[in-house]
């Protein structure tokens, strides 16, 4: 690589410089300027790579890209003191003198644009990239950050931090995605600026002149993204650092949590309500009280000292365990993890080779250096000791990595995949890498099941090892919408599998808020409750009768929709985009779903708008986006594109169908394992255009579905021909429903809801329907259902004439 010239001084900005020579290679071009080295590599037609480094060699992130560049064509050539990359999406244009880049449309549109006075630069080992500010333009996503839909005239830094009950409006928070996406005059772009340092984004903060991303040391690495929709974005930048797999089906189910249970009497008694109740549930949670005096890989002899006899008793009522890993390994001589990870150099060391030791939960603990993979292996072995109690699954938290003090030295090495790094380009990663080691340890331990493991921390690249929740949230109304945007603007970053806990940890939840919360977390990735030690009862029983029934409600509600969650989360490990997704993916250029008012609207599997408003409110303004909309439960239809007023007492949580949209339900069960009654309720709500419903199942536990163990089917349905045709069946798995039955809605509520949500006892099924006599017809029967399901090849019903 040509060497740049240094230029020493840090007190002030130093720029990149003019281009002193340019080469070409196969996928780019590299080079170097007055002041630094720059490679720029095509990686496919809308993504673009740019690295600048002072050094003579670039010092890659090895943990968040796992695509290489695709072999496409593309022009390079050299003009008016610019050289030009041209795709078929992009057309770059590198300035020589001074080096500045500008991103364009193949029309001509400026897409993204460095300020050329000060493009790249650095203040000491600090390297920024200022942008220009393009008219009216918006900056969406970066993850686990609070405030607005809208980032702009806002900075945020990326730091993993442990923070207890934060508020509403810090950061940062537990978790680092360097990825956004930027928005004006039609036009949409992301940027994965791919550095573990400390960053800051700043979108124009304390000044109108520019953006920038800046990172505490190492190079200027980035990816730009250029497509048509903000979907396709987010797909190319999860098919550049990974997609999430299909998670167990039991881990859609509703999840209890509390710090802690204990005894193991409890345990088994929260249980037995969940069915006495007729509660769905699927998993509890063992918190830091199951461990013995807070040590990992431990169980306290006198709170559980039969765990695997209560853990099959669990089992045997349909739940599964997971517990909780902490990263700190208590400094005890005789403590075999200690012992261990100490005789094989597993630890995080002071650069004199000796342990660093930081205070937690155990008392003084040294930190597994999940950077090394000696590490991760040996962490991954020693989870059998879970393996071997039945544990199904693995909660990750603290891993920041957190300790009291919440000053973690910078000087501690870590091995990082060999370079050896010090703390300040290690903790972005390090809970990354600890929830990495945890999958791995459950294809290890459990191979012929798919892991689950819910991190507190991680970077890009999070999405293909874990779920994430949003940390210690706080029981309050402010919290509650806050943690809908985080989880929209994680969604918007690649994590599609993410959550709250419900309720708010920290704090007392009211009654309305609570019922409330449950009813919004039923549209969320991860439906989990949790609470803090030393505060009330938070189980969905423990607020009074009316919130128990709406808890139930909704509850059922969620499992009666797990065949439309379920095939959702499979699009989603195709495509990467969210499950739970802002507005601003599908309605990108519509200034209205960025009003405070509107922002925290977003789309559940794709097809259910959700309004979420707190629990004091009995009525409320909804915006609705273009095309028309189903209320859905009385399936009043609505003309998008306006606003209107919903009533939204305690029960009735604002929620509407997409029109053209096919929903698929399945009978009440008491958690997923339970078998349904084998038949498929397919819910079509007529609008002017045709609709397509792809239809997922496999055995929601094994891996087999990599190998073609699964069913994959297209449902469509054709509004003005009032036909519904299925397409051939792929893969090998058989189903799981024998039949179906298909529920018609239009303007003129061919079939209605009955009210739902009564405060009584005499509800049957949650889903009854009123089906008037003339329209009974237009019930496709079992008979038939059952044909067309039972046949794997192009099927095709329609009604009469007449019954049109």
């Amino acid at each position: 690589m040509p060497q740049a010239t240094k230029q020493l001084n840090s007190s002030q900005n130093l720029a990149i410089g003019d281009v002193l020579s340019w080469y070409q290679k196969p996928n780019g071009i590299y080079g170097n300027t007055t002041e630094a080295n720059f490679e720029i590599t095509v990686y496919k037609e809308d993504t673009v790579r740019v690295q600048v480094s002072r050094e003579s060699k670039y010092s890659a992130n090895p943990y968040s890209v796992i695509s290489a560049p695709f072999e496409i064509d593309f022009n390079i050539s050299e003009e008016n003191g610019k050289i030009w990359i041209k795709t078929s999406k992009i057309y770059l244009s590198i300035n020589l003198n001074p080096f500045y880049l500008t991103f364009l449309t193949p029309s001509g549109e400026i897409i993204n644009q460095d300020d050329p006075a000060f493009a790249i630069s650095w203040l000491g080992t600090e390297v920024s990239n200022y942008k220009k500010v393009q008219p009216k333009e918006r900056f969406i996503g970066l993850g686990e950050k609070t405030g607005h839909l809208d980032r702009a005239d806002r900075a945020y830094t990326n730091w993993n931090t442990d923070y207890f009950a934060y508020g509403v409006g810090d950061d940062p928070l537990y978790m680092s995605i360097p990825f956004y996406i930027g928005l004006h005059s039609g036009l949409a772009y992301g940027i994965f600026f791919d550095n573990t340092h400390k960053s800051v984004f700043n979108f124009g903060a304390s000044n109108n002149r520019f953006i920038y991303y800046s990172a505490d040391d190492g190079d200027m690495d980035y990816y730009f993204f250029h497509d048509d929709s903000v979907a396709k974005i987010i797909s190319s930048y999860t098919e550049l650092t990974g997609k999430m797999e299909m998670p167990p089906l039991w881990s859609l189910g509703f999840q209890q949590c509390r710090y802690s249970y204990y005894p193991d009497s409890e345990v088994l008694t929260l249980a037995k309500t969940f069915r006495d109740k007729d509660m769905p549930a699927d998993v509890i949670y063992l918190d830091i009280h199951h461990m013995e005096k807070y040590k990992v890989f431990t169980f306290d002899g006198e709170k559980f000292p039969d765990p695997k006899s209560m853990i099959k008793a669990l089992k045997e009522k349909g739940f599964k365990v997971v517990v909780i890993m902490d990263p700190g390994i208590k400094t005890d001589k005789g403590y075999l993890p200690f012992d261990e990870g100490k005789e094989k150099d597993l630890f995080v060391k002071f650069p004199d080779n000796e342990i660093y030791e930081g205070q937690v939960w155990p008392g003084w603990c040294a930190f597994p250096d999940f950077t090394k993979p000696e590490t991760r292996q040996w962490w991954a072995e020693k989870m059998a000791f879970y393996e071997e109690a039945g544990v199904d699954g693995y909660w990750t938290d603290m891993n920041e990595p957190a300790s009291w003090g919440q000053f973690t030295p910078n000087l501690i090495n870590f091995s990082y995949e060999g370079e050896n790094v010090s703390h300040r380009k290690a903790r972005n990663v390090y809970g990354f890498q600890m929830a990495r080691s945890a999958k791995e340890g459950c294809e290890l331990q459990r191979p012929d099941e798919r892991p689950f493991v819910l991190t507190r921390s991680g970077f890009s690249g999070i999405q293909r090892v874990a779920a994430a929740w949003t940390g210690d949230n706080v029981a309050s109304e402010e919290h509650m919408m806050a943690g809908i945007r985080l989880v929209n603007s994680l969604g918007l970053s690649g994590v599609a599998f993410s959550g709250y806990d419900v309720g708010g940890f920290a704090g007392e939840s009211t009654k309305s808020l609570f019922a409330r919360w449950m009813s919004i977390a039923t549209f969320a990735p991860l439906f989990r409750a949790h609470s803090m030690i030393n505060s009330s009862d938070a189980e969905p029983w423990a607020f009074g009768e009316e919130v128990e029934e709406i808890s139930r409600n909704y509850m059922k509600l969620r499992y009666r929709m797990l065949p439309t969650i379920y095939s959702s989360f499979f699009k989603s490990t195709q495509t990467g985009l969210p499950i739970s997704k802002s507005l601003a993916v599908d309605y990108s250029h519509d200034k209205y779903v960025y009003e405070i008012a509107f922002e925290n609207q977003y789309l559940f599997c794709d097809s259910l708008l959700i309004a979420p408003i707190e629990s004091y409110k009995e009525i409320t303004k909804v915006y609705l986006p273009e095309g028309e909309w189903y209320y859905l439960f009385d399936n009043q239809k609505h003309i998008g594109k306006q606003t209107i007023y919903q009533d939204c007492p305690l029960n009735y949580l604002p929620v509407y169908v997409k029109a053209g949209s096919i929903l698929a339900f399945q009978s009440e069960v008491s958690y997923t394992g339970q078998a349904h009654d084998g038949i498929l309720s397919l819910h079509v709500y007529s609008g002017e255009n045709a609709s397509t419903y792809l239809h997922y199942e496999d055995d929601g536990i094994s891996p087999d579905y990599k190998k073609g163990k699964f069913l994959k089917r297209e449902i469509s349905w054709n509004s003005a021909m009032g036909k519904l045709s299925f397409a051939k069946t792929e893969g090998n798995f058989i189903s799981k429903f024998h039949s179906f039955m298909v529920f018609s809605f239009n303007y003129n509520c061919i079939f209605t809801f009955t009210k739902l949500f009564k405060l009584s006892r005499s509800i049957i099924s949650f889903f009854a329907f009123v089906l008037p006599r003339r329209f009974r017809s237009s019930l496709v029967t079992n008979r038939s259902a059952g044909h067309a399901w039972a046949s794997s090849n192009d099927t095709v019903l329609q009604k009469s004439k007449r019954q049109r």
